[in-house]
């Protein structure tokens, strides 16, 4: 009886650690729809993959690079962004498989894709500033550890994807299995911006101590922290302090 016991438990074991393999994309990625506003776009073409950019405000000398959470519609997000951030150009992008964006979504990829708006926004903007939330604090790490950043806006993030995954199945070893790993914490030596992380009170989804790790990786010259009390995840841009706080941050660029 115990060696069929354990060998059912092996069987479910190999079995869960078999579907969080081969679904994991499907647990970090959520694609948003196809939705039109009435802002300007640009497309940046990686072969036969097209990616979506969402510009607001256009003309402006200085440019904020914004990347949404893993389920965040940036085309849902723009027009309060544009009338948070009057004074600046705005490029919002949609992940490959978001939105306007063809192709699948990936680590690789995004980082690719997030360099390519980087390099291509520098040709017309004289300094760039850049804000993710969630997922997209990972995307914004990687960029202010390879390019020019003056200002970096982390809101909710992580230390990586890795770390937090390992938290939620503890008795899987997420290091071999997960293929995007987002080591926010792996690029913060590399970081010269000035940094912003904004904390919510009752965030869920990030562990607070995965935060507090990343916060501990940079230096305190370097770093602002806050925490919005009274807030998740999710909900924390619907509080009236949010934009007040990263306006006051981003100031002037």
């Amino acid at each position: 009886m115990l060696k069929v016991a354990l060998i059912t438990l092996l069987v479910g074991y190999v079995a869960v650690g078999i579907v969080l393999y081969v679904k994991q994309k499907d647990m970090l990625y959520f694609p948003t729809p196809d939705l039109k506003t009435d802002y300007e776009g640009l497309i940046l073409k990686d072969g036969e993959v097209s990616v979506y950019v969402h510009v607001l405000n256009p003309g402006h000398k200085n440019a904020i690079l914004y990347f949404g959470g893993n389920a965040e519609s940036m085309a849902q997000s723009s027009d309060y962004i544009a009338q948070q951030f009057p004074n600046f150009t705005c490029y919002l992008m949609d992940y490959r498989g978001y939105g306007s964006s063809t192709g699948e979504p990936s680590q690789e990829a995004i980082y690719k894709d997030a360099l390519a708006l980087y390099d291509k926004v520098k040709l017309e903007h004289g300094r760039i500033s850049i804000g993710g939330r969630s997922l997209g604090s990972g995307v914004a790490t990687y960029v202010a550890a390879h390019r020019d950043v003056v200002k970096l806006a982390l809101i909710t993030p992580f230390d990586s994807i890795q770390a937090v995954a390992q938290d939620r199945y503890p008795i899987y070893p997420t290091a071999l299995l997960l293929k995007d790993g987002y080591d926010s914490i792996g690029n913060v030596k590399k970081i010269k911006a000035k940094t912003f992380i904004v904390m919510a009170e009752n965030d869920k989804v990030i562990p607070k101590k995965h935060t507090l790790k990343l916060i501990e990786a940079f230096t305190k010259e370097q770093l602002v922290t806050t925490i919005i009390k009274n807030r998740g995840h999710n909900d924390i841009s619907d509080d009236e302090r949010y934009y007040k706080i990263m306006q006051d941050f981003i100031g002037e660029g």
